[in-house]
């Protein structure tokens, strides 16, 4: 055995400690440090630089939507798998911490045992013993803090993603809700378009019987009303199916949301403007860019945990154990007490080629996330920008729409009495009734879709979760 004196204890710690590695911080982002501002379509969309708020589906003052918003997040089953990988990874976390502590062995034993060795007369007798084991690794080199920072942004980078879980549910909530309000409307506005050619169709019909119509006009106009006809199924359709989705979002079965679902007539609207913030705050807000941002951090962290592994472990030990013979009476007398107290040192080396390879292969999970990173904050920019152009887009098509639908209203009436008194024939009333019809129709799936580009705003800012 080799006995270290405390002048070369002393020597190993101060050698020890002039090496010691620590963990690199993470690189900077060569994109994120570039954005700064207003985004590049936020004037054209017409909206306000205030933050977006973190419960923003409340700017709708709606309570059926907030209601079903709040179910959602306490509901669905998908939220809740992602809040059980959160509570996992922060188990994690509890156990890379505990190696902070010094880890401890109890033990303890009872025995009939034979053996020949004992002093005659006693080759079979009870053999009790209690044993406790302590070990303690200094953590010199960084090794253990390293390894529990990576946890620390592990969890955090879970957390981040759970709370992106939770802004997706709310916005596909808000979105299956306006989905089945634009849905009730568009529903309510193709059978508005059945009733209005079904008075045409009796329009003709009494003019046909004075004497006044012929029968093209009659089967024409009974083809435009079998053809609005057939527009109604699907448009239910895709109402019902908004219904079911609203259904599997809030954690509920079809039957229960038929039975439970609010009644709506109209589609929500903001009370103000659209807000947004600024470019450079999606690196706070976005909940897929911030868990990027903590996932680089654990990865240079663990170039910490293998820089930490080129050089010897240090761990102090030790240990105190008793043994009786023939019963429990003599357990604590001074002949059975052994104890053991003293250092350990593990190193491998020379052959360190297995730990440089665990270093250059953590420095590479360092450039890939970072990579990934910059790629993640510029998918955020990117739909972002998407989400507002398009915003303003279906806002200016809305506003043309709606005066088109007016006009187009009013010459249909217009067709209608024309044909009436004779003056006109009635091609002039089924184009006029068609392009008011299709008119109308795109009206309603234009306010259904500026409504869905208000929730992909938010969505795509990050829902102001960070607040």
């Amino acid at each position: 055995m080799i006995h270290l004196k405390l002048p070369t204890l002393t020597a190993i710690a101060a050698l020890a400690l002039s090496a010691c590695a620590t963990a690199p911080a993470a690189p900077d982002s060569s994109v994120a440090s570039r954005v700064e501002g207003a985004l590049l379509s936020a004037e054209a969309a017409n909206v306000a630089a205030t933050p977006v708020p973190k419960d923003w589906w409340r700017l709708y003052q709606s309570e059926a939507l907030d209601g079903l918003v709040t179910q959602a997040l306490t509901n669905n089953r998908s939220l809740a798998g992602a809040a059980a990988n959160l509570e996992q990874v922060r188990a994690g976390l509890s156990e890379a911490r505990s190696a902070l502590l010094p880890s401890t062995t109890a033990t303890a034993g009872g025995q009939y045992v034979r053996d020949p060795s004992f002093a005659p007369g006693d080759v079979e007798t009870d053999v009790y013993s209690l044993g406790f084991e302590m070990a303690y690794e200094v953590d010199i080199f960084g090794r253990v803090s390293s390894s529990v920072e990576a946890a620390r942004q592990d969890a955090a980078a879970a957390e981040a993603a759970y709370r992106g879980a939770s802004l997706m549910v709310a916005g596909e909530t808000a979105r299956a809700w306006i989905d089945y309000c634009a849905g009730n409307i568009q529903l309510e506005t193709a059978q508005s378009n059945y009733g209005l050619q079904e008075e045409t169709l009796n329009l003709t019909r009494t003019l046909f019987d004075a004497g006044r119509g012929i029968r093209l006009d009659v089967v024409q106009a009974e083809a435009a009303l079998r053809r609005a006809e057939a527009d109604i199924p699907s448009v239910r359709a895709a109402r019902d199916a908004a219904l079911f989705r609203l259904a599997r979002l809030t954690g509920q079965t079809p039957a229960e949301m038929s039975q439970a679902v609010p009644a709506c007539e109209s589609m929500p609207q903001l009370v103000s403007l659209l807000p947004t913030g600024e470019s450079a705050t999606l690196l706070a807000r976005r909940p897929d860019v911030r868990q990027a941002e903590l996932q680089l951090a654990s990865a240079a962290a663990r170039v910490g945990i293998a820089t930490a592994n080129l050089y010897p472990s240090v761990s102090i030990g030790g240990s105190v154990s008793t043994a009786s013979l023939g019963g429990a009476g003599d357990m604590f007398s001074e002949d059975g007490l052994s104890f053991g107290l003293g250092p350990l040192i593990s190193w491998n080396f020379p052959n360190v080629a297995a730990a440089r390879a665990r270093l250059a292969a953590a420095e590479a999970g360092v450039d890939i996330a970072l990579a990934n990173f910059d790629e993640t904050f510029l998918t955020a920019l990117e739909e972002a920008e998407i989400a507002l152009t398009n915003y303003a887009a279906e806002k200016e098509r809305y506003a043309a729409l709606e005066a088109s639908a007016a006009a187009s209203e009013e010459a249909a009436e217009l067709a209608r009495t024309r044909y009436r008194i004779g003056s006109d024939n009635f091609l002039n009333v089924l184009d006029a009734e068609r392009t008011f019809i299709e008119t109308r129709t795109a009206l309603a799936q234009s306010e259904a879709a500026k409504a869905s580009a208000e929730i992909n705003v938010f969505m795509a800012m990050g829902g102001g979760w960070a607040d």
